[in-house]
């Protein structure tokens, strides 16, 4: 396998999205492929950090031991929804990416 540029389009990668270089995640921006983006309700979540552990593209942001008031990081969050499916208080709601756009 070859080393991909950042840039690198899905269709220049290997099948299954396979990137071989070990820790390189931050160099690549995965919300291209987003058709849903996670909102989290403040009030109702409990910090109880289940999203932070199961997001597989760490894009869920903490400080403190904390996400209240912190953003998802919409430059590696691709949408799946792991952060709402493990949700106990269902605090975090998939949107539409389209309700966001200019």
């Amino acid at each position: 396998m070859s080393h991909y540029p950042p840039e690198a389009k899905w269709h220049e990668m290997a099948r299954g999205g396979i990137i071989p270089q070990a820790g390189n995640a931050v160099e690549y921006k995965v919300n291209g492929w987003r058709n849903e983006r996670p909102v989290r309700d403040d009030d109702a979540c409990i910090d109880c950090l289940f999203c932070w552990i199961y997001c597989p593209d760490v894009a869920v942001e903490v400080k403190d031991a904390s996400v209240k008031g912190l953003p998802f990081d919409l430059d590696h969050c691709k949408g799946c929804g792991i952060c709402a499916a493990v949700c106990p208080k269902d605090c975090i709601e998939m949107k539409p990416e389209h309700d966001f756009e200019d």
